[in-house]
């Protein structure tokens, strides 16, 4: 899995791109509770180059988002694709986390 972050606007934005599974999952985890730690309290994840997505990825999200909920903030997921919206629908994620169709309507989320 590939995981960059870039600031725009008071929100930290994270792309992520291949497969977030139990080996990479604790990445994904590690690096947002980095930018959380340094202050980020508002993160929207670009999923447009995320091919896939295991329970294990599904459990470094809930994480984080319990993390930036208990500093109130928040986390947001952008340009959602295929196989990995699919998993966001039937797990009921979409219920727990915003979900957008582009990168810009979850960065004007707030």
């Amino acid at each position: 899995m590939e995981l960059s972050g870039s600031k725009q606007g008071s929100s930290m934005v994270v792309k992520v791109a291949g497969r977030m599974d139990a080996t990479s999952a604790p990445q994904f985890e590690e690096e947002c509770a980095k930018w959380i730690e340094q202050g980020e309290n508002f993160l929207v994840v670009d999923m447009g180059g995320l091919e896939y997505i295991s329970s294990a990825g599904l459990r470094s999200i809930l994480a984080t988002g319990k993390k930036l909920k208990g500093n109130g903030g928040s986390l947001a997921f952008g340009n959602m694709q295929g196989m990995v919206k699919e998993v966001f629908d039937i797990s009921g994620f979409t219920s727990i986390f915003p979900v957008y169709d582009t990168l810009e309507a979850a960065l004007a989320h707030k």
